[in-house]
């Protein structure tokens, strides 16, 4: 009690604390941004063979099902270099620094190490002390600390795959509708309508583009997204994200395809937009709001 007591009393100390955790998140973040959309695939591989391995008509089919693979979850197997399987240990493994001091490097067969993981922390980390600072020690600054965080994975895994997954973005949803029940950030009546809103704003989006065009515009893992940004924040503000989601889509995608970053023929998947814009609504949505109605008006 007394070191939050203390964190309480010091905003800079408590927000240096808060900077540290996300490092620590940020590398956590790593191992789900990666292993999360594998553990999925796996499951519904899985699935999938046990369900073409029951009977049919009364029948047993023949089918040949590979044995189970090893445990592969957010825990096991222990980090280590893929390409030479060397475990990494503890000192190998601090966020960022174990990155500068071994030189971007595996200390035991030097195979390059991608930037992207000490990026990802360096993000968390500024993010998770950007919120520390903005909402200072309390309900809120936790509160904002796990949809960061969340947003971050989130907006990685749909780069990489273009899955939102429902492990992560179902809890948020409910997070967001529990936390309106203390007005954390709004109102309940606030939070349902955000949430139902979100939801059918993107579906009514979707729909009409298949019904022009023939082809699915977006997953339905957006239509969530938008939802729980609805329920974390309000419907107040679904306006102003979809505007800032857009602004982020023409600005990001553009400049991947211009610098050659992103292959003009691929999709760009738009939930990490939505989390930008999201994140940004969290953190400054009433400005945001004054300044986008002041321009419509």
């Amino acid at each position: 009690m007394e070191s939050f007591r203390y964190l309480s009393d010091n905003p800079v100390a408590f927000s240096i604390v808060c900077g540290i955790l996300g490092l620590l998140i940020g590398s956590f973040l790593n191992v789900v941004i990666y292993r999360l959309p594998i553990m999925l695939e796996r499951g519904w591989k899985e699935e999938c063979e046990d369900f073409l391995a029951g009977d049919e008509d009364g029948k047993e089919q023949k089918i040949s099902i590979p044995e189970k693979q090893a445990r592969f979850d957010l825990s096991k197997p222990d980090s280590h270099c893929p390409n030479c399987k060397h475990s990494i240990r503890a000192w190998e493994n601090i966020p960022v620094f174990s990155f500068l001091i071994l030189g971007g490097k595996c200390r035991a067969c030097k195979a390059r190490i991608s930037f992207r993981y000490p990026l990802v922390e360096l993000l968390t980390g500024i993010l998770s002390l950007t919120v520390a600072l903005h909402f200072g020690f309390g309900e809120q600054a936790a509160a904002a600390l796990v949809l960061t965080w969340s947003l971050i994975a989130l907006s990685m895994i749909d780069y990489d795959t273009q899955l939102l997954p429902d492990v992560i973005t179902l809890p948020l949803l409910w997070l967001g509708l529990i936390l309106s029940l203390w007005a954390v950030f709004v109102d309940p009546a606030t939070s349902i309508v955000g949430a139902v809103s979100g939801y059918l704003i993107l579906w009514m989006v979707f729909q009409l583009f298949k019904l022009v065009t023939g082809k699915d515009g977006m997953g339905f893992g957006d239509f969530k997204l938008l939802a729980v940004l609805g329920a974390w924040l309000g419907w107040q503000l679904l306006p102003a994200i979809i505007l800032l989601s857009s602004l982020a889509g023409a600005v990001i995608g553009v400049s991947l395809i211009v610098f050659k970053k992103h292959n003009k023929d691929k999709p760009i998947p738009y939930g990490p937009y939505l989390a930008i814009a999201g994140w940004l609504a969290l953190m400054w949505g009433e400005q945001i709001n004054d300044t986008y109605l002041r321009m419509i008006l």
